[in-house]
């Protein structure tokens, strides 16, 4: 296999883990309701709440809000079913750099950057909307887990440019680097 097959296999790869962790943590905000309602049962059925009793409370009462929204205001939850078709959309756009690496690294770096910006949503909004802090430290963590495949895959791009000798760069040739 040449080196610029391998490139495009492990870029690929990556995109292809990256979407795919994409599309699950937005298709899982559409069933909200049900799926706390099953994680509450099954952390019940394994005692979790002798062990970390904080978790269950908390668990607890989101299952509660989004039961009494659910029943009195489901509007509410439409707000959720945007969440996960941004997901969703978002997911669509590394198609681009799946296809053209090179050309649409640009891609892969706002994705970088939609990482980054978890940390600061979380730290801000949490305490405004009333989140424990470990569970905004939960959600930075997906921030944190998401740029992992996209920083590997941007530096496999960058090798993936200097070995075709293109520019991101409306197709220009890359400058050698001087000594």
């Amino acid at each position: 296999m040449s080196d610029r097959a391998a490139l495009l296999k492990g870029i690929r790869g990556r995109l292809v883990f990256f979407v795919v962790c994409l599309v699950l943590s937005g298709a899982t905000a559409f069933p909200l309701v049900h799926e706390l309602r099953w994680t509450e049962d099954v952390l019940r059925s394994l005692s979790v709440g002798d062990h970390l009793p904080a978790l269950m409370d908390w668990i607890e009462r989101v299952r509660l809000g989004l039961d009494t929204a659910d029943a009195d205001y489901p509007f509410l939850l439409y707000g959720t079913d945007w969440l996960a078709f941004a997901h969703l959309v978002i997911a669509v756009a590394f198609y681009g750099p799946y296809r053209d690496p090179v050309r649409n690294i640009w891609v892969v770096e706002f994705g970088m950057i939609a990482c980054a910006g978890i940390i600061p949503l979380a730290l801000i909004c949490g305490p405004i909307r009333g989140i424990p802090f470990w569970w905004s430290v939960i959600d930075m963590a997906f921030g944190v887990f998401g740029v992992i495949p996209l920083y590997l895959v941007r530096q496999k791009i960058k090798r993936l440019e200097a070995l075709t000798g293109k520019s991101v760069i409306e197709g220009a040739p890359t400058p050698s680097p001087s000594l």
